[in-house]
């Protein structure tokens, strides 16, 4: 089979297409054939190395082999053990925290983060949620808890985890402010939010609005930067590890009233991940929620996926496809 591999961190140049060994599912696994993946900031810095911090996931001297963790596509063969799934059933999810799904072909376990796929929405859009949408549900269900009535600003809303994240913030009932670039404040208004700033005229810190909740989904902005905007009691999320977010998170749960937190959302159990995608699927179904597509490259083209990613300038999920 076709395969993205990596065997030293750096620029997108380190990423080749090879042919590899099919892989076999094991009695409790499923082998499917991958129709669509996505390559995100995660995968950027997984693959660069960058922050260094990033290799307590990723590997400390190289990368993983086949990079990549969620997918869409089918299930072609199935182990003896495995009861909630059969060959031919159209499935996505994630493999997270191991990776892989850079391949037409990946091996994932019947208890991971995976379900049948909702029929009205294509691969690439499923792909697409088990990407910024499952990483927006970490940190707005399981770290901030939203909760009706809230203020909720998104920094980074039109990006793959901020467009997902306005809906979604939007859904548990909360006041959603996104932040974005002038080419984008339409697309941020059509997911939902109730007022959307223009990075390139305002500096949200500088206003004297405050926030119960400011979620940094592009890690942009320090929480020294955001504190200031933080209602009493307020929390500030990152989706970026580093130093100083480790330090702050620290420092903030013993002293203060206002919060700054980090959250792996990927290493979380499979029980957990499985409930968040079980939650999206439905939303995705009753037509609550749309993935944002902005470029699809074939799999030979990985390279350059990657170097959009690095460019700053993706809107929503950037996909990968088998075709």
């Amino acid at each position: 089979m076709n395969a993205v591999v990596t065997t030293r961190y750096g620029s997108p140049d380190v990423l080749e297409v090879r042919t590899v060994e099919k892989p076999t599912p094991g009695e409790d696994e499923v082998l499917v054939r991958v129709n669509a993946t996505t390559v995100g900031p995660a995968d950027s810095a997984f693959r660069a190395g960058r922050p260094f911090l990033v290799r307590a996931f990723s590997g400390l001297r190289r990368p993983k082999s086949i990079p990549g963790d969620v997918f869409a596509g089918e299930i072609e063969a199935v182990g003896n053990n495995v009861t909630r799934f059969a060959e031919g059933d159209p499935v996505f999810g994630t493999t997270a925290p191991d990776t892989g799904a850079h391949a037409e072909y990946v091996c994932v376990s019947e208890d991971a983060a995976l379900l049948v796929k909702p029929s009205n929405v294509s691969d690439a859009e499923a792909a697409a949620v088990c990407d910024g949408a499952l990483t927006a549900m970490g940190f707005l269900r399981d770290v901030a808890d939203i909760q009706p009535g809230q203020s909720v600003l998104i920094n980074g809303a039109s990006g793959s985890i901020g467009t997902a994240a306005v809906q979604l913030a939007k859904h548990f009932g909360a006041e959603v402010t996104g932040v974005c670039s002038t080419a984008n404040v339409d697309l941020v208004e059509s997911l939902g939010a109730d007022s959307v700033i223009d990075y390139t005229e305002t500096d949200f810190t500088t206003t004297e609005r405050t926030y119960d909740v400011i979620f940094d989904a592009v890690a942009k902005r320090s929480y020294s930067q955001c504190k200031g905007s933080l209602e009493r009691g307020g929390i500030y999320m990152s989706t970026v590890p580093g130093a100083a977010i480790f330090l702050q998170m620290a420092w903030t749960k013993l002293f203060g009233s206002k919060r700054a937190v980090f959250a792996a959302t990927g290493m979380k159990s499979p029980t957990e991940k499985l409930a968040h995608l079980r939650f999206l699927k439905e939303r995705l179904e009753a037509g609550e929620f749309r993935s944002v597509i902005d470029r699809t490259y074939p799999l030979e083209e990985i390279a350059e996926a990657h170097r959009h990613v690095d460019s700053g300038h993706k809107v929503g999920n950037v996909v990968v496809t088998m075709e």
